[in-house]
């Protein structure tokens, strides 16, 4: 029984790469199909269990590794039409050595209180899908498949898929570099846009101000409503005129 379960394994592995000619050009496929016929209480299932273990552990480290790969594009599609998607997927927070799991300064980590294995799909305007674009064929995505990654091997070299997260430090510079650029000196000192994580708040804001639906807001967000109105609910403004003219279409049957 494990005989059989462990050449129907080496196939599976073996599949794709090699193949067999047993005449001149007669060509087959390594890939056996076995099936395992047994009694009850013969220990089939133990012994599949065991024996396919090692190709199913496989299987899953392939598969997180093309994870990023697979967010890219996921990212990435509908570039022609204008509208972009950001797959979210998890997050890598930056830790001290002392406080992670293991001596990186940097964990990967699932989306913030929600399951590990969740997702969310958040809209990509025009501008951004662009810039993305751009980006992306600037340079080409890191090692890890990762866009945002420092481009610098060993001693400094310059290395194009050089694949290490990009410090929290260099954020920082970038971030204010860019403030002093496009702000004026009051802005400068006032809490405007004063950390890169503002941009989030400054998002949220105005997909409520254009008149999204809060629920909506909420669903990209990864907020719950209680949260979303009780953080954002004063940032709207100005939508009375919009509101009156939504209800005057609606009692005219006018819902276009």
């Amino acid at each position: 029984m494990a005989g059989t379960l462990a050449v129907a394994v080496l196939s599976a592995c073996a599949g794709g790469r090699l193949e067999m000619e047993p005449v001149g050009g007669w060509r087959e496929p390594v890939n056996i199909f076995a099936a395992v016929i047994a009694g009850p209480g013969e220990r089939k299932s133990p012994v599949h269990r065991a024996m396919t273990a090692p190709l199913f552990a496989a299987q899953s480290t392939l598969g997180e590794a093309m994870r990023p790969r697979i967010a890219e594009a996921a990212a990435l599609r509908d570039i022609a039409d204008g509208w972009g998607v950001l797959h979210l997927t998890g997050s890598t927070v930056a830790v001290g050595r002392d406080w992670g799991d293991g001596s990186d300064t940097a964990e990967e980590r699932g989306l913030k209180h929600r399951a590990k294995a969740a997702t969310r799909d958040v809209p990509v305007p025009p501008p951004l899908v662009r810039l993305l674009d751009h980006h992306v064929k600037e340079y080409p995505p890191g090692s890890n498949g990762k866009l945002f990654v420092t481009r610098r091997g060993p001693g400094g070299r310059y290395v194009p898929t050089a694949g290490q997260p990009i410090p929290n430090n260099t954020y920082g510079k970038a971030w204010r570099d860019a403030r002093a650029k496009v702000l004026t000196p009051a802005q400068q000192r006032s809490p405007l846009a004063r950390r890169p994580y503002d941009l989030r708040h400054a998002a949220v804001s105005l997909w409520l101000n254009a008149g999204v639906p809060a629920t909506q807001v909420a669903e990209w967000a990864g907020h719950s409503m209680h949260v979303l109105m009780r953080v954002y609910a004063k940032c709207i403004y100005g939508q009375e005129e919009a509101a009156r003219k939504r209800i005057e279409a609606a009692l005219r049957g006018d819902y276009v």
